[in-house]
């Protein structure tokens, strides 16, 4: 049986931050389920994304997010945090943790990690998939933004990903300034301390285990102080099984 009482000693403080194309409102029902068991959670939208799209320019790189989730937790004056990054997202708060790693309690990546200093989002997927994405920024993107992809045809294959869930990533994506994906995240090794969490959706443990040894992006997920919870779906888990990821985020803890 459940209590329905909340217990102030065990909240804890949220920060959601997104992946490429998204903004806060992807996790909308994330942190409902996390506000409901008393926990404080702050949804980002990044400069240039979600209603923050505004802001976006050619200039808007890596730095500008990271920039602006050390400022929300400086501004905020928040401590003990749980920072959460998807996808894109990580390099976000990988950098943020660490800037301010007196700040952060916990890292947790969902169906993500933290790649290595020096290395871009873009480099990810290989030299063949960047170029195809630096094509599309040139020919649907202005020259500086990546367009959101075809959500429908992403999740044509998925059994437990509905309409309505292909409607919120629709509705909430905007174009991606491509510099956030070019720059080289910069880390001087401080958010290593702390330990981090690996929520994984659309890979298995024993699939990270296999492709760390031959892919520098995924090394540092198997060193240091990791715990890992497989959450089987697609790579949005906010959208597919939200209530299922807010109990994981609350089971994690600081």
């Amino acid at each position: 049986m459940h209590s329905n009482v909340v217990d102030m000693e065990t909240t804890t403080t949220y920060v959601l931050v997104p992946g490429f194309w998204l903004g806060a409102s992807v996790w909308r029902p994330v942190a409902d389920a996390l506000s409901a068991r008393g926990h404080t959670v702050h949804a980002v939208d990044l400069p240039g994304m979600g209603e923050r799209a505004r802001l976006a320019s050619a200039q808007t790189d890596l730095t500008t997010h990271i920039d602006d989730v050390v400022n929300l937790l400086e501004e905020q004056d928040l401590h003990d945090v749980v920072l959460v990054g998807h996808s894109y997202g990580a390099l976000v708060t990988t950098g943020a943790a660490d800037r301010v790693p007196e700040r952060v309690a916990r890292l947790v990546y969902i169906d993500s990690g933290p790649l290595p200093d020096g290395t871009a989002q873009a480099d990810f997927e290989g030299p063949e998939a960047r170029a195809a994405n630096e094509s599309r920024v040139m020919t649907h993107g202005q020259g500086w933004r990546l367009p959101p992809p075809d959500w429908a045809a992403l999740a044509a294959d998925v059994p437990d990903v509905d309409d309505a869930a292909v409607t919120t990533l629709a509705e909430g994506a905007r174009p991606q300034p491509w510099r956030t994906a070019t720059e080289p995240v910069s880390l001087t090794g401080a958010w290593q301390r702390m330990p981090r969490t690996g929520v994984l959706c659309s890979f298995s443990l024993e699939q990270l285990r296999q492709m760390a040894p031959h892919a520098p992006v995924f090394a540092h997920m198997v060193d240091g102080d990791w715990s890992y919870v497989e959450l089987p779906t697609w790579h949005w888990p906010m959208v597919s099984r939200p209530v299922e990821l807010a109990e994981v985020l609350a089971s994690v803890g600081p």
